[in-house]
């Protein structure tokens, strides 16, 4: 059995039965839908062919996500997601350039490299080279000024963990910032790179290895076997190029606000909602959220 959920603010009962149609003249035999929460949320069953689902369901209704998998196993048991554009609003090093007079050049690169149309790893090295000689200060002014928390954040953390769940941040950006967002959503741990320093500046370089896509995907691997699970139990949550063999590794992968190439790898894409919308997914309703 299969699950179709669909999740928008101001649901509408006549959104289910067209989603309800369209499964039906796909071959999919949909079943009973079960609201999960009144106007936001709901699931409806369906007994074949996931793949034409998702095709004839996503991007079909107007301002409604729609996350298509396996009815069993939904409620994922490890979180791991990426930070920049998905955890929180910002890409941190083009925040940075922007202290260093340097955004418009280096957000072009960030860009093309979230597309997947430069390798990451050289595009990482390039623009951090350019941010040689800035104040080592700059990196918690940046913090406080810039860095905001994606809505929905918190309360997708610490719902996961507060049922059992282990969440982990990897970002291919860097400690200075991940450290800190880590510990305010609430996650159990977190990966990044680090930004070498030379006396009170940055040095322009990288600590090896670099926390690139592989190593994103290794890091799910490794939670995965130190906990004695299957990658079905686990669900990740990106943006860009640098994120597709983790969504690809995880049991249900989603692309949020993604860039073109994540969100064509992923199960499922999120357009409209914020990370709530994850919970949602694994048929969390609000009344069981962790908030605050």
């Amino acid at each position: 059995m299969f699950i179709a959920t669909l999740i928008a603010d101001g649901l509408s009962s006549g959104d289910i039965a067209d989603a309800q149609a369209r499964l039906a003249a796909a071959g999919c035999a949909p079943g009973e839908a079960v609201w999960l929460d009144a106007d936001t949320a709901c699931d409806v069953l369906f007994a074949s062919s996931p793949e034409d689902a998702r095709a004839v369901l996503e991007g079909a209704i107007a301002g409604v996500d729609v996350i298509v998998q396996p009815l069993e196993g939904r409620e994922k048991q490890l979180l791991i997601s990426d930070m920049d554009s998905t955890m929180i609003t910002v890409e941190c090093i083009d925040e940075l350039a922007g202290y260093a007079g340097l955004r418009a050049e280096i957000s072009g690169v960030t860009e093309r490299a979230m597309r997947g149309e430069l390798d990451f790893e050289a595009a990482l090295d390039g623009r951090v080279a350019l941010l040689k000689g800035l104040d080592v200060r700059t990196l918690e002014t940046c913090l406080n000024e810039r860095v905001t928390l994606m809505p929905g954040a918190k309360t997708l953390v610490r719902t996961m963990k507060a049922r059992g769940a282990y969440t982990l941040l990897v970002s291919g950006g860097f400690t200075h910032f991940a450290d800190p967002v880590a510990g305010e959503i609430g996650f159990d741990d977190a990966l990044s790179n680090i930004l070498e320093i030379d006396g009170a500046a940055l040095a322009g370089t990288v600590r090896r290895p670099i926390v690139g896509a592989e190593a994103k995907r290794e890091a799910l691997e490794k939670a995965l076997n130190v906990r004695g699970q299957t990658a079905d139990r686990a669900l990740a949550v990106g943006d860009g190029a640098n994120d597709i063999p983790m969504l690809q590794a995880a049991g249900l992968g989603i692309a949020y606000h993604a860039k073109e190439k994540a969100a064509a790898a992923a199960d499922a894409r999120i357009v409209h909602g914020d990370l709530t919308t994850l919970l949602y997914a694994q048929g969390i309703a609000r009344k069981h959220w962790v908030t605050g």
